[in-house]
C-alpha cells in the first residue's frame, strides 16, 4: 500500500512474497492492476477524441463493421460506461477455476475474446442500462488499434507511462511473468476435501487484453490518478467527459468510477481483479490525495478491513462497533472469476 498526500508518503507492507518462504512481501513490488487497465485505455480514447481523430458518438460499426451484432446502435461513449448491453466474455472463458488453469498460459487474441460475447444475445438494448462488462475495453483497445495503426499498449506507453516516467508499469501483452520484485498471486481450489492455494502467478495476459492486462506499483498508480486528475493527461473538455454524468450501481463515469467513503469525501479511481491479485487504486477529486493497495487473497473476506484502511488513510473516523462494508465498499467484477 502507499499514500501520497500534501503532507508527504506512507508506504508499507504485509504478509510474505510466497505462502511457505520466509521473505517478506516487497513494500515497492509489482503485481497485475486488473482493471484499472480501463482507466488507462479510456485516457488514451479521450485523448483521440480531443485530437478529433475518433468520436464519443461514433459507432461501433463504423470503426469495426461486423464485430458485435447491434454495432451499428452502440457508440464509443457506451463502451467507455458499460451501457452497450455487450455480454461480458469473461462469463464463458472463466466459467470455472478449473478452466481457468487449463488455459491460464494459452494466447487469446481481442478478437476470439470478442467472438464468445457476439456468440450470446446483449444484456439490454444499446444505451437503455448499465452492466460492467470487460467486452467494451477490449473492443475499445481495438478501436484505438484501427485509429492510430498501433496496438493499444503502443499507445498507452507513448501517451502515458513515457511522458509520466512510470517505469514499474507496462503492459506485458502476452508474457506470462511478472519482472522485478513482486508477491505471488494465489486461487483457492478444492483438493482432497480441502482448500488448498494454488500459484497462479504467471499467466498470458491476453486472457484480459485491454480489459485489465497492465502490470504496475503503488507509486506510478498514484502518479497516474494525480495526474489525471489535476489535468495533466487530458484537455478540461475531455476529463469533463469523463467525470461528468456517472451511472450504475459505481457511479460510472468514463474508465472511472465513485467510490463514497461513510461519513467522508467520494474518491475517484478504480478497482481491478484478476487472478491472485486484487487493487484499489482512488484519489481525492481535486487530484491532492491517493492510495493504492494491492492484495493477494485467496481466502476470507477482506473487505471491512480494506474499507476501514481507506478511511483511516483519508481521515475519516470509522465508527467503533465497525463498518458494514458489503454496501459501502465497490468493486468490479475480476477477470477469469
Amino acid at each position: 500500500a502507499r499514500f501520497d498526500g500534501p503532507f508527504g508518503s506512507w508506504r508499507g507492507a504485509s504478509g510474505v512474497t510466497e505462502l511457505g518462504r520466509p521473505a517478506p512481501a516487497p513494500v515497492g513490488g509489482r503485481f497485475r492492476v486488473g482493471s484499472i487497465t480501463k482507466t488507462f485505455v479510456a485516457t488514451v480514447v479521450l485523448q483521440l477524441v480531443a485530437e478529433r481523430r475518433l468520436g464519443l458518438e461514433d459507432t461501433l460499426e463504423r470503426w469495426l463493421p461486423g464485430a458485435i451484432p447491434n454495432g451499428a446502435q452502440i457508440t464509443v461513449r457506451m463502451l467507455l460506461q458499460h451501457t452497450s448491453g455487450v455480454f461480458d466474455y469473461t462469463e464463458v472463458l472463466f466459467a470455472s477455476l478449473e478452466h481457468f488453469l487449463e488455459i491460464r498460459l494459452r494466447t487469446f487474441t481481442p478478437e476470439q475474446l470478442v467472438a464468445l460475447a457476439a456468440s450470446r444475445p446483449p444484456l439490454f438494448e444499446p444505451g437503455q442500462s448499465w452492466s460492467y462488462s470487460n467486452t467494451n475495453y477490449v473492443l475499445l483497445g481495438m478501436i484505438v488499434r484501427r485509429v492510430t495503426g498501433r496496438w493499444y499498449g503502443d499507445e498507452v506507453t507513448a501517451r502515458i507511462l513515457r511522458p509520466l516516467r512510470l517505469a514499474g508499469t507496462e503492459v506485458p501483452g502476452t508474457d506470462p511473468r511478472i519482472r522485478g520484485p513482486h508477491a505471488h498471486g494465489y486461487a483457492p481450489l478444492e483438493q482432497d476435501g480441502a482448500v488448498v492455494p494454488v500459484d497462479v502467478t504467471e499467466l498470458n495476459p491476453s486472457m484480459a487484453s485491454a480489459a485489465g492486462e497492465i502490470i504496475s506499483t503503488t507509486a506510478d498508480l498514484n502518479r497516474f490518478y494525480r495526474t489525471l486528475l489535476r489535468g495533466g493527461l487530458l484537455r478540461p473538455a475531455q476529463l469533463a467527459e469523463m467525470l461528468g454524468d456517472p451511472i450504475g450501481e459505481l457511479g460510472y463515469g468514463l474508465g472511472i468510477y465513485q467510490q463514497p467513503l461513510p461519513g467522508g469525501p467520494t474518491l475517484l479511481g478504480h478497482s481491478g481483479g484478476i487472478p491472485g491479485y486484487s487493487t484499489f487504486s482512488f484519489s481525492t477529486a481535486d487530484g491532492a490525495s491517493q492510495l493504492t493497495i494491492s492484495i493477494n487473497p485467496w481466502l476470507g473476506d477482506n473487505r471491512s478491513a480494506l474499507l476501514a484502511f481507506i478511511m483511516l488513510a483519508f481521515g475519516v473516523p470509522t465508527p467503533a462497533v465497525g463498518l458494514r462494508a458489503a454496501g459501502a465498499l465497490r468493486t468490479v467484477p475480476s477477470i477469469g472469476r
